[in-house]
């Protein structure tokens, strides 16, 4: 039995970012409708609390796949060449849980973190929204670029981060390669201040927006933040905007943007007004109004891995490319006497 072996690369190369997009919001009906066995992610906290490493199991019915995310989070990598998130996405078939694909995370993690965002502006954000925000300048601000762009045609575009270098950085690259001019802040409330899409993709632990300076009619893609201590954006920002969350459980259980302020008493289980497959299926409203302030809190859960790796798996297969090589398969006893 062989399986398929895809790095960065084929990644890349079999997962654009338009595809990514449609790939998540099949993945994220199917949620709505019931057809995903997805228990709460596992997390092994390392000694000093700042190393993590995450286990996100699923099953996804319409695709009759099931695999798991192995995912190494290290915050501290970022500035040093090597990404915050290393590891492997596991695809197997549901018919005889043969092992088909072995992924790589990282890669799948970039895109389909993004193309989520990027379905859920498309979905929440104004029609004329275009000022885009970017704050932080890893690599989950080069995605959310490329996502933006996808959805949404981009009158200006600014980036904030920590250090400034980083951020002048990205505004040279991403200029050369989108054509645009990405201009850098010199404060996150400049770089927020008038814009329509805000997204935040740090590494930070307290808030680096803030509701007061964000303006009416916003959308805003928070993405950084995964465990209940930490967050992005402030009590007063999340309490003010519209809540959206890939998936309620998650939010309820995972995330610090809101048991923060559900801790301080501002908001209450209710303030969440859907996941997004129930915006997609019609069963929770979206936008109702221009000057709303629209908020999708991502946390990122496994089927959105492994639909992105069911495709991958398929396109390479289909066109012949990637390693493929021979593991598991056959009873093993059979195979030697053989």
């Amino acid at each position: 039995m062989k399986a398929l072996i895809a790095d960065q690369r084929l990644v890349t190369e079999l997962l654009p970012m338009e595809e990514a997009i449609d790939v998540m919001r099949r993945a994220l009906t199917m949620l709505a409708e019931g057809d995903v066995v997805m228990p709460l992610r596992q997390m092994l906290v390392m000694p000093g609390g700042d190393r993590v490493m995450g286990l996100m199991p699923s099953y996804l019915g319409g695709l009759e796949a099931f695999g798991v995310k192995v995912v190494a989070a290290f915050p501290a990598n970022f500035g040093t060449g090597y990404d915050t998130h290393q590891g492997v996405v596991l695809f197997f078939d549901s018919e005889r849980g043969l092992l088909r694909a072995i992924v790589d995370a990282t890669s799948i993690t970039a895109i389909r973190t993004a193309a989520v965002s990027g379905l859920v502006t498309d979905l929440l954000a104004r029609p004329d929204a275009g000022d885009l925000a970017i704050i932080g300048a890893g690599t989950q601000a080069h995605t959310h670029l490329q996502a933006m762009r996808a959805v949404r045609p981009l009158r200006r575009v600014r980036v904030y981060s920590v250090p400034a270098e980083s951020a002048e950085a990205f505004a040279a690259r991403e200029s050369r390669l989108t054509g645009l001019t990405v201009q850098v802040a010199a404060t996150a409330e400049e770089a927020v201040t008038g814009a329509d899409l805000i997204c935040t993709t740090t590494t930070a632990t307290e808030p680096v927006v803030l509701g007061a300076w964000v303006s009416p009619g916003a959308h805003i893609n928070a993405v950084g933040a995964y465990t209940p201590a930490t967050r992005e954006l402030d009590s007063e920002l999340v309490a003010g905007a519209r809540l959206y969350a890939d998936r309620r459980e998650s939010l309820l259980s995972e995330s610090g943007e809101f048991l923060i302020p559900k801790g301080e008493g501002l908001i209450g289980d209710a303030h969440i007004v859907g996941e997004i497959g129930e915006v997609l299926t019609g069963k929770a409203p979206g936008r109702t109004s221009p000057d709303q302030i629209t908020l999708f809190k991502s946390l990122g859960i496994a089927i959105e891995d492994l639909a992105a790796a069911h495709h991958v798996y398929t396109k390479a297969k289909e066109r012949e490319l990637g390693t493929w090589v021979e593991i598991g398969g056959q009873h093993f006893g059979s195979a030697v006497e053989g």
